[in-house]
């Protein structure tokens, strides 16, 4: 019950929208009140290596294409290791991270996508966006490491990990599936028909 009644009351302000010079502009339609909120979070979805299949890249590049409506967003991707051959797990690990962390600001947000991580719910999710997006959170980077997972240094950086399911998928099929998650909880916020419980 107070998850939906602090779902409801963030739905409230996301009622009218509008994107103003790359910030989310939104009116808080509470009775007597007008005040106006500027929200500059940008979600980045980085990945080790890019889809292959031209099937789930164009259904991947689809739902990307439909979440700037809704949020500033960037999918960016660090090119797979090449003769990994002679490469132990850990220093494959070690290398992807050297990669990643370059693109990772001191002040972003980190969150690695792990089997071990937080589940959530559709809706759940959604509301954990919302806070993030109220909060003072300017950059969240959502991250999909190697065949091997990730090094410790990069749990050591990240905030937090979150895990799709307690199923195994593909790395390809994963990218896929989080970005529609992520269009689905956009979705939810608005209070649009996309998701049905």
């Amino acid at each position: 019950m107070q998850l939906k009644k602090t779902f409801t009351k963030i739905h409230e302000l996301f009622v009218k929208t509008i994107v103003i010079d790359g910030f989310y502009k939104f009116t808080n339609n509470e009775p007597n009140t007008s005040k106006t909120y500027l929200l500059a979070m940008k979600i980045v979805f980085l990945t080790v290596g890019k889809t292959i299949d031209s099937h789930l890249n164009s259904l991947q590049e689809a739902y990307q294409n439909r979440l700037i409506h809704y949020i500033s967003f960037e999918y960016m991707f660090v090119q797979e290791l090449k003769n990994t051959k002679k490469l132990s797990e850990n220093e494959q690990k070690e290398k992807e991270a050297d990669l990643l962390l370059k693109i990772v600001e001191p002040t972003d947000e980190l969150i690695l996508l792990d089997d071990k991580g937080m589940q959530f719910s559709s809706i759940e999710f959604a509301n954990f966006l919302s806070k993030k997006m109220l909060s003072s959170t300017k950059r969240m980077i959502f991250v999909v490491g190697g065949p091997y997972g990730f090094s410790s240094r990069m749990y050591a950086r990240a905030q937090s990990k979150l895990s799709l399911s307690a199923m195994t998928f593909s790395h390809q099929m994963v990218r896929l599936i989080f970005v529609e998650q992520l269009y689905r909880a956009f979705t939810i916020i608005k209070g649009e028909p996309y998701h049905h419980e």
